[in-house]
């Protein structure tokens, strides 16, 4: 199965949250609206003008969970539940 990579254009804020699923996280709202499903999604962006690249995990019937990793944490310095971070979502990869 060979991987391609479409173009996205999206940008929102959300704020950092934390729990046991993952260390840090943030919600993404209308997500499956967005992407056409509730299944996993490899995207790549910016957050906070830093480049990423990441799977949307499904959260069942609800928006995505987009998780952020300790060191893109530590390269916007934001590390606390509740400090808002913009992302700006330019692909995605299909199959």
């Amino acid at each position: 199965m060979s991987t391609t990579t479409a173009p996205l254009d999206h940008t929102f804020t959300a704020p950092l949250q934390r729990d046991g699923a993952f260390a840090t996280f943030v919600t993404m709202p209308d997500s499956a609206e967005l992407l056409g499903t509730r299944r996993a999604v490899k995207i790549g962006g910016t957050i906070d003008g830093h480049r990423f690249e990441a799977a949307l995990m499904p959260s069942g019937n609800g928006p995505h969970w987009l998780p952020v990793r300790a060191s893109l944490c530590k390269l916007i310095g934001k590390h606390h539940a509740g400090e808002r971070v913009e992302f700006h979502l330019d692909r995605r990869s299909t199959h």
